[in-house]
């Protein structure tokens, strides 16, 4: 039973553990779990009959900022990256496109800012735009409301990071409003303060870049404070699942989160790869977009969702 629910545990940890990208994991501890036994487990005989046996897992991470993620569904993605875990090779994949970046979106006359397909058309309209621009068959969504942050978070005690300046910007006009007030250095952030971390965009000098590389340190340094979980941390296990039910909404079949959150246990930090989309900003009819460079984006898509996995990583 205990091995049953850490398996059940992964497959909230890997889907419900994310924002911009937010992959956490968790590390099986035989000594907490039991040895195997070597028999076929409940889980096992489940994975042989119902999952088929694909390698791969690939979904669209969008981030939403609204009071429920049903009520999101009309709201721009503030937030989108491309996801890809491949089991055999234990790959993980995770390429951030700017939501400034100008994009067909199908049913639209001009190309417009991708973060617009959203709001357009829900999740499906967003994974279409995704693929006409990167060439990559998307089949699932996890959409999350950037709420999950504070949970998990604070369920975690904190993560600790390098704030590079003094975060400091007000809009009470937001709806939730926001105000961000963050001191510069290393320092500890709770559930409220990564929200407000992670939000933050205006003081960068490339802004949307700048914050997309927050966001992917802020990743590493999750995900190296949840190895510090157990599986005597019920209590966390219970928090972040109740905020996955409230604030995270996806079309991955629970027997593929199943599948994928077994796997959980063999993830390696030093397997993940985590890019942005290249490009420069432009300003076109009186709006700046964000013009991925097309040699480059190629090349680096080819590397990190080639399934035949040709090419080497760099």
């Amino acid at each position: 039973m205990k091995k049953f629910l850490k398996i059940f545990s992964f497959c909230f940890l890997i889907f419900a553990l994310m924002y911009s990208g937010l992959i956490f994991y968790f590390v099986n501890d035989d000594q907490a779990v039991g040895a195997s036994s070597g028999n076929q487990t409940l889980t096992d005989k489940i994975l042989n009959k119902f999952i088929k046996n694909d390698n791969e897992l690939v979904f669209l991470l969008m981030g939403i900022d609204s009071k429920s993620v049903e009520e999101g569904e009309g709201q721009r993605t503030d937030t989108m990256m491309l996801c890809r875990y491949d089991d055999k090779t234990g790959k993980i994949s995770i390429l951030s496109i700017p939501r400034d970046t100008r994009a067909v979106i199908r049913g639209r006359n001009n190309k417009e800012k991708i973060n617009h397909a959203h709001a357009y058309g829900g999740p499906e309209k967003a994974m279409k735009a995704v693929k006409d621009l990167l060439g990559v068959d998307v089949e699932y969504y996890v959409r999350v409301d950037y709420k999950i942050v504070k949970d998990v978070v604070d369920a975690i005690d904190g993560v600790e990071i390098d704030v590079p300046m003094r975060m400091y910007y007000n809009d009470p006009y937001a709806d939730p409003p926001l105000h961000i007030d963050i001191k510069k250095g290393r320092q500890v952030l709770d559930g409220q303060k990564s929200l407000e971390y992670l939000r933050f965009r205006k003081g960068y000098n490339n802004q949307d870049l700048g914050r997309i590389n927050a966001q992917q340190d802020f990743i590493k340094a999750a995900a190296n404070k949840a190895l510090e979980l157990s599986i005597s941390d019920y209590d966390k296990f219970f928090k972040i699942f109740k905020s996955y039910v409230d604030n995270v909404d996806t079309n991955i079949p629970n027997t593929v989160m199943l599948k994928y959150g077994a796997k959980a246990k063999d993830i390696n930090l030093n397997n993940l790869r985590m890019e942005t989309l290249p490009g420069d900003a432009k300003m076109i009819n009186g709006l700046w977009y964000f013009i991925p460079y097309e040699k480059q984006s190629i090349k680096m898509v080819e590397e990190m969702f080639n399934k035949d996995e040709k090419l080497e990583d760099k």
